[in-house]
């Protein structure tokens, strides 16, 4: 593979949108960590073990599968449990990647994908060739997040905060996709960062 690109930003910049039109309009092989990580913690997983002995019974549901909100609540108003969690986390999901990868290069792709919300903060950068980060403004941010999780001001300061800030991820980039304004204009400057080599 001569192209890894890991895509990344802030959450609600709209790394979906992209990683959506690369993967049904340009073909590409997108591999998204967010999969990973909920395959990491399905039931009778380990991890999902450790995270309720850790934090008991309260964060699974009747089903014994993971009470997500609950576990945000505890993750995303302390740094300390957020680390521990990514801790059981993240190396899995680079496992994953690199698996995925390998059985990839046997296919001889020349370009694939890598979706890391967190590629900064897991220190997932040595998989890839380039980074493409999507950026917003961080009122564009919370205003999405509020509207796609339902969630307060609040809540949506949190999970914003428990990232790296989103300018920091801008100046690590090969490639800045800039959502702050139409679809359009995004799709434009995705496809001409296909076009546009930066390894």
């Amino acid at each position: 593979m001569k192209r890894i690109i890991g895509l990344t930003g802030g959450i609600g910049t709209g790394k979906s949108t992209v990683s959506n039109y690369l993967a049904s309009i340009h073909r590409l092989p997108v591999l998204d960590a967010d999969v990973y990580a909920r395959v990491a913690v399905q039931p009778g997983s380990p991890v999902l073990s450790q995270i309720a002995e850790r934090y008991g019974a309260g964060v699974l549901l009747s089903d014994r599968t993971l009470n997500r909100r609950r576990l945000g609540e505890i993750v995303f108003s302390n740094p300390a449990e957020r680390r521990w969690l990514e801790e059981q986390i993240h190396p899995y999901v680079r496992d994953r990647f690199l698996a995925e990868l390998d059985a990839l290069e046997a296919q001889q792709y020349p370009t694939v994908v890598l979706v890391v919300p967190l590629l900064f903060e897991a220190g997932m950068t040595d998989l890839v060739t380039e980074i493409w980060v999507v950026y917003c403004s961080k009122e564009q941010q919370m205003q999405r997040l509020m509207e796609r999780e339902r969630l307060s001001l609040e809540q949506a300061q949190a999970r914003i905060n428990s990232q790296m800030p989103i300018e920091e991820k801008r100046d690590l980039a090969s490639i800045v996709l800039d959502n702050s304004s139409t679809l359009e204009s995004l799709i434009k400057q995705v496809d001409l960062a296909l076009k546009t080599p930066n390894y």
